[in-house]
């Protein structure tokens, strides 16, 4: 058995914005691209090695998130002799009686307004730091930026273990 977390991480072409130093004498100048698309980053966290998995996609209903689930447990070859206990919060697709929830995979739920009990959230300050204060043309020019960043998060285990293993998250040998 192994607990996971995951959470999805909305970003588009309005930039994100975070604060610069500049001199005193300079006004800093921010190019925005006003238009309102997006698309979604699925984080997935193995808290207790640092592992990552990731999904983009255009938006997220239950019908995708489905599919997400089914490839995780595809991925991480999940059935009657492998478990997975995936920790969620409780997004209207995460509930809904039309989830199809793959053999070996369990979902746990957190308590409602509880991001900070959710190491998959802390992902998302990795992710947004090549994409911070930049703006793009289009939405293919996020998802490449987004996806070498992915690949790089993937490779760097101890710093994904570190940021996500809160003191009071089980390891494996607690769940058994």
């Amino acid at each position: 058995m192994q607990l996971w977390s995951e959470d999805e991480h909305r970003l588009g072409l309005k930039p994100v914005m975070r604060r610069i130093y500049v001199a005193e004498d300079c006004q800093p100048l921010a190019h925005i691209n006003w238009k309102f698309e997006w698309l979604w980053l699925y984080g997935f966290v193995r808290p207790e090695t640092g592992e990552t998995y990731w999904w983009i996609i255009p938006y997220v209903n239950t019908t995708l998130f489905s599919r997400v689930l089914q490839e995780f447990a595809a991925e991480f070859k999940l059935g009657p002799n492998q478990h997975i206990m995936l920790v969620v919060d409780q997004a209207g697709w995460h509930i809904s009686k039309n989830l199809k929830v793959p053999e070996g995979l369990h979902l746990m739920f957190l308590p409602s307004h509880s991001p900070e009990l959710q190491p998959a959230e802390r992902l998302w300050l990795l992710v947004d730091e090549p994409i911070a204060n930049r703006s793009f043309e289009n939405l293919d020019q996020l998802e490449e930026l987004l996806c070498a960043r992915c690949r790089s998060l993937w490779k760097q285990r101890e710093l994904i273990r570190g940021l996500t293993s809160f003191h009071w998250w089980p390891q494996t040998e607690t769940l058994l």
